[in-house]
C-alpha cells in the first residue's frame, strides 16, 4: 500500500526532538501562548522575510482574523477564487461580508488575475488570492489591481509553505498571509494550528488582541474577540518541524520532478510552473477527463489518491442561498471532475514513485486500447 501521504513517517524521523520538545512544554507549567508560542511567532516571520507573524487555533481562523483585522464586514464584497477549498469562502462569509468569485487561469488552477477587476463593484474591499497546490498565484497583477482600486489583499497561503515569487517567499507580498499548520501541510502541527504573516505592526497587533477575546490585559477587554491562540505543544512542535522544512520541500521537488519527467507521455495534462514560480509542491494535481477510470486503477493497485476539491463552493449546500448554477463558474466545475493529486512528500520512497509512474502508464495504455477497439 501506498499512502497518499505519511504523517507517522514525519513523526519518527523527527521523533527525539518532538518529543523533547513537548517535555520541555510540559515541564514548563506554561500551557496558554507564552515564550514557546512567542519563538515560533519569531522563526515562522523571518523565515516568511515578514515583520510579524501571530500564532493562532487554525487556518481559518487565520483567514477570519485577517478580514476582521481589517474591518471588513456584513455590505462589503472581498475577490475570491472559485476553485479554491470551501475555507476560503467560509472565512468572508463568516464576518459577514459576500465572496465574489473568479474563475482560475486553465494552467496554473489558481485565480486569473485579468478576470479580477471585471468582478471589482463599489463594495468590494479586499482581493483574496490562494497559492493553491503551494503554487504561487500570480502576484504582481493582483498587487497593482489592489493599488488602483485602493484595495486591500489577503493571501491564503495555507499550502505554500517554502514557496517563492519571483525570489521572494512567500510571506509579505499582500497586507496579510494566513497560514495553516493543519498536520498534512508541509508544516503540520499535531493537531489545528494555524498564524498570520504581515509587514504592518498595526495588522498584527490587532489580529493577536482578536485571537485572545479582545484582551491586552486580564478581564480587560477592548473589543469582542475569540479564543484563537496557538497552543505553546503545537508551536514546541512546529519549532522542531520548520528545522527540516527546507530538506522536505527539496524531497517534494525531486517527487514532482520525477513525475513530470516520468509521465511526460501519459497523456495527462500535467502541472503548469510559470517561470517565475518555486512551488512548495503541496500537491501534485494532474487533469483528465478520464479521472474516475484512473482513481480506480490507482485504488485496486494500492496507491493512495485524492481530489482537490470534488465538490467546488459554489456548488456546495452551504452556498445555495448565492442561487449560482452549477454552469455559473463553469472552470472550477470542470477542474472539480477532472483533477486528481498523486502522492507526494518528502518520505516518498523511489520504488513507490515509480510504482506510481508505471500504474498511471498503464491506465494510458488502457485508454489507448479502448480506443483502438472502438
Amino acid at each position: 500500500m501506498i499512502p497518499f501521504l505519511d504523517l507517522g513517517a514525519a513523526y519518527r524521523e523527527l521523533k527525539p526532538e518532538i518529543d523533547a520538545a513537548v517535555s520541555r512544554v510540559l515541564d514548563s507549567g506554561w500551557y496558554i501562548l507564552g515564550p514557546e508560542v512567542d519563538a515560533f511567532e519569531a522563526e515562522w516571520a523571518a523565515y516568511c522575510d515578514a515583520k510579524h507573524a501571530v500564532g493562532l487555533a487554525n487556518g481559518l481562523d487565520a483567514l477570519t482574523l485577517a478580514l476582521r483585522a481589517l474591518d471588513i464586514g456584513p455590505g462589503d464584497e472581498v475577490v475570491v477564487p472559485s476553485n479554491t477549498y470551501i475555507a476560503t469562502w467560509l472565512a468572508v462569509t463568516g464576518v459577514g461580508a459576500t465572496p465574489v468569485p473568479v474563475e482560475p487561469d486553465v494552467a496554473t488552477h489558481n485565480i486569473d488575475p485579468a478576470r479580477i477587476e471585471a468582478a471589482i463593484t463599489s463594495r468590494t474591499r479586499a482581493l483574496l488570492p490562494v497559492h493553491l497546490y503551494g503554487q504561487p498565484a500570480d502576484m504582481d497583477p493582483i498587487l497593482d489591481i489592489a493599488r488602483r482600486h485602493g484595495l486591500r489583499v489577503i493571501e491564503d497561503a495555507a499550502q505554500a509553505h517554502g514557496a517563492r515569487y519571483k525570489g521572494k517567499r512567500i510571506g509579505a507580498h499582500g497586507d496579510i498571509v494566513c497560514w495553516s499548520f493543519y498536520p498534512g501541510k508541509n508544516l503540520g502541527a499535531l493537531g489545528d494550528a494555524g498564524a498570520i504573516t504581515t509587514d504592518d505592526a498595526a495588522l498584527a497587533e490587532r489580529v493577536a488582541l482578536l485571537r485572545n477575546y479582545g484582551s491586552r490585559q486580564k478581564y480587560v477587554n477592548e473589543e469582542a474577540g475569540v479564543n484563537s491562540r496557538l497552543d505553546p505543544i503545537q508551536a514546541a512542535v512546529l519549532r522542531v518541524k520548520l528545522g527540516a522544512l527546507e530538506e522536505w520541500t527539496e524531497r517534494r521537488r525531486a517527487v514532482a520532478s520525477a513525475y513530470t519527467v516520468g509521465l511526460a507521455e501519459c497523456g495527462l495534462i500535467l502541472p503548469h510552473v510559470p517561470e517565475w514560480a518555486e512551488p512548495a509542491w503541496h500537491l501534485y494535481v494532474v487533469q483528465t477527463s478520464d479521472r474516475d477510470a484512473l482513481q480506480g486503477r490507482m485504488t485496486k493497485a494500492g496507491i493512495g489518491t485524492l481530489i482537490h476539491y470534488p465538490i467546488p463552493p459554489h456548488m456546495q449546500k452551504a452556498y445555495a442561498n448565492m442561487n449560482l448554477t452549477e454552469d455559473a463558474l463553469p472552470l472550477a466545475r470542470q477542474l472539480a471532475a477532472e483533477v486528481l493529486s498523486l502522492p507526494i512528500g518528502p518520505h516518498l520512497d523511489l520504488g513507490s514513485i515509480s510504482c506510481v509512474k508505471k500504474t498511471v502508464g498503464l491506465n494510458t495504455s488502457i485508454r489507448r486500447s479502448e480506443g483502438t477497439r472502438h
